[in-house]
């Protein structure tokens, strides 16, 4: 396959904010299918982690690069959690991490530009330690495919 052929992929995971108005649900869902056709019309392909891993074989991704979306992918949803349980805002945390509120979203999305060192750094900053750390790198992400 050549790099031209190769799809471009768009992940849209799962956001889970606080509950709001149902009118502001369903303009969030409406906004959503909107952004997916737009995306879907220029040549991207819209879904889940699960289909973006099922596509492995079609995109040429060795055992070793699943694994660390993989990790990532768990990385990124730990974060999350500890920094929901901790009450703490993505802003609040770009702070202590010396970041800005857009760096935490992307890490919580496990974006590419984002290092799992850092990562680690901000888990371990929300009270983590390395066996913790461990623990999370050695499950995999919810939204990961079961082999």
């Amino acid at each position: 396959m050549h790099g031209e052929d190769k799809p471009l992929v768009w992940l849209e995971g799962e956001i889970k904010t606080p509950p709001f108005s149902a009118e502001a649900r369903e303009e969030s869902k409406i906004m959503k299918k909107t952004k997916a056709q737009r995306l879907n019309k220029a040549g991207w392909k819209v879904g889940t982690v699960e289909e973006l891993l099922e596509l492995t074989t079609e995109l040429e991704l060795t055992t070793e690069e699943v694994a660390l979306i993989e990790m990532k992918l768990a990385l990124a949803e730990n974060l999350k959690q500890r920094r929901m349980t901790h009450g703490m805002t993505q802003n609040e945390l770009a702070k202590e991490l010396g970041s800005s509120q857009s760096r935490v979203a992307k890490m919580e999305a496990a974006d590419a530009t984002v290092s799992m060192e850092l990562l680690v750094r901000a888990l371990l900053l929300l009270g983590a330690n390395r066996q913790e750390v461990g623990r999370v790198i050695g499950k995999k992400a919810a939204t990961s495919v079961a082999s």
